[in-house]
């Protein structure tokens, strides 16, 4: 049994993306955004505690690695991107690291702020399994240390002003809302409008709290969760009529839904909805799904792809996430990129032999 023609097409536009993927990407990208430190903390959980009913967990090993925004712009980075990042830590120790695991992968920290006094958000995460299992490591617990002092009006100010500079020569824009305070209504509405005035598309990861600060952006990343949040809020009984809904109301290009297991969907002003479904027959974890699809979108967007391409290169993008073995450490890739759609479209044309 061969392949349909509808097929045909998706093998071809695989092996296409994957002839693209192997040239090397130029161009700077202006990334602004929340900056944290992610610990990982893994272990042994073999007993319960004496004293309440949690488990007890015996430590075998820790990482520490940038996150959020820093670890965006490390994905850009390892696909020959130059992210030119802007944001703010704090000048305690957990800020210097950031900084040293960055400089470690040359992203240029530059557009970095040191706020002295400020906290550094550090999300730390405790994943364990019994001794007597060989895998299966869960999540336990997550903690986080937060500042909750606003940044300093000043420091947000230089940050959006060495911003706008840059975009002389960047072709694209990324806000990445955390909501830690370096994405404000002032800053960015003066960067949409800097962007917009030198036809820079612009890709935002917001928070549902921040969507006010979208008006005009190019592309919105959700999860799934967080659409079918949004979908319940303005009271639509369809994905598709809360898509559009959303997508006239903010007046956004495009939105793109992650969607685990069920792929990866996009919804545009004017064009028809493409879905790119998960071929992974078995998920192990999600964090950094969302930084791996706004990469990807970046690299669609600087090789000027389709809105049909760009499912299918987002979708092998949140594959790499999904199929990841751990959680701690892992930056996507462009090998890791090209890999996962060349077995993509290996499977595709095995299944149907």
């Amino acid at each position: 049994m061969g392949m349909t023609d509808e097929e045909v097409v998706l093998h071809d536009n695989l092996n296409s993306l994957k002839t693209n993927l192997k040239k090397v990407e130029t161009g700077k990208i202006v990334l602004i955004g929340d900056i944290m430190l992610d610990c990982y903390i893994h272990g042994f959980a073999n007993n319960l505690n004496s004293r309440a009913p949690v488990p007890v967990i015996r430590e075998t090993r820790r990482e520490e690695d940038v996150g959020a925004a820093a670890h965006v712009a490390r994905g850009l980075e390892s696909m020959g991107f130059e992210s030119q990042i802007f944001g703010v830590i704090g000048d305690d120790r957990a800020g210097m690291s950031i900084l040293e695991f960055l400089e470690e992968e040359r992203v240029s920290t530059d557009g970095i702020g040191i706020v002295e006094g400020r906290k550094t958000t550090v999300k730390t995460r405790l994943l364990a399994t019994r001794e007597s299992l060989v895998q299966g490591e869960q999540l336990l617990l997550r903690w986080d240390v937060e500042d909750d002092q606003n940044i300093p009006d000043e420091a947000i100010k230089a940050i959006y002003e060495q911003a706008i500079e840059q975009l002389k020569d960047s072709f694209a824009v990324i806000l990445s809302d955390y909501g830690q305070g370096v994405v404000n209504d002032e800053g960015v509405d003066s960067i949409i409008k800097s962007a917009k005035s030198m036809n820079i598309p612009i890709i935002a990861d917001p928070k549902l709290t921040g969507l006010h600060r979208t008006h005009g952006v190019d592309w919105i990343v959700f999860q799934s969760r967080g659409f079918e949040l949004m979908r319940r809020r303005i009271g639509e009984t369809s994905d598709d009529s809360a898509a559009k809904n959303l997508i006239q109301t903010y007046d956004w290009k495009h939105l793109v839904v992650l969607s685990g297991e069920n792929g990866v969907t996009i919804y545009s002003a004017g064009e028809e909805t493409v879905h790119a479904p998960c071929t992974l027959g078995e998920l192990r974890q999600m964090i950094g799904l969302i930084d791996a699809a706004v990469v990807a979108i970046a690299i669609s967007i600087s090789n000027d792809l389709d809105v049909n391409n760009t499912a299918i290169l987002t979708n092998a993008a949140c594959e790499c996430i999904l199929g990841a073995e751990q959680t701690d450490s892992f930056v996507l890739s462009r090998d890791d990129l090209v890999n996962r759609i060349g077995e993509i479209a290996w499977n595709l044309q095995v299944s149907k032999r």
